[in-house]
């Protein structure tokens, strides 16, 4: 995966999680439990898909000595 497409998830990721942070504040006593566990996985994703960018910038060829 290219890391336009990583960014392109990401930002998919970090929307999905400021939506989720909004309607939480706003839900009833019975569903806060649903969205929490939702919001969770949103961060999880999030996360992993900022390692993944990170790790993909970061990787760089070892330097060789000459």
């Amino acid at each position: 995966m290219s890391i336009r497409d990583l960014a392109r998830e990401l930002y998919r990721a970090q929307q999905e999680v400021e939506r989720l942070e909004k309607l939480l504040l706003s839900a009833l006593p019975q569903e806060e439990t649903v969205i929490q566990c939702e919001l969770q996985d949103a961060r999880a994703e999030r996360q992993q898909l900022q390692k993944m960018i990170n790790g993909h910038k970061d990787s760089s060829p070892l330097p060789r000595k000459f």
